[in-house]
């Protein structure tokens, strides 16, 4: 995923969480906000310590980058989108992780068109 995709400071996370809207299934947490001067969506990736080590830990960051550039083209912008990893996604594979996301992002309406899959 290129930079530009990232959210990585702490403050741009804390804006997203306060002010954006939240979502949730049993293996993510989605926090969004709509950010209209910006020409793509962008994406920052919480996994917590209480999920396991840092294999595992960097595994499920790894499976969700790659999850969001093969729904790059399906994703509305301009938003900004926090994923939380919940405990249930250390056991998943990348197949799992990336059907939670699109499962997520299709409820909360922020991929375009009909594509669920």
């Amino acid at each position: 995923m290129k930079k530009r995709f990232r959210i990585k400071n702490n403050e741009e996370f804390q804006f997203v969480f306060k002010k954006g809207k939240s979502f949730a299934n049993r293996q993510l947490v989605i926090y969004y906000i709509e950010k209209p001067g910006q020409s793509h969506f962008r994406v920052g990736l919480s996994v917590g310590k209480k999920i396991g080590n840092a294999v595992t830990r960097n595994r499920i960051k790894r499976y969700l980058r790659q999850a969001f550039q093969e729904l790059e083209g399906q994703i509305k912008y301009p938003h900004d989108i926090v994923i939380i990893a919940r405990n249930q996604t250390k056991d998943m594979g990348y197949e799992e992780v990336k059907k939670s996301l699109t499962h997520l992002l299709y409820k909360e309406r922020l991929l375009k068109g009909k594509c669920f899959g």
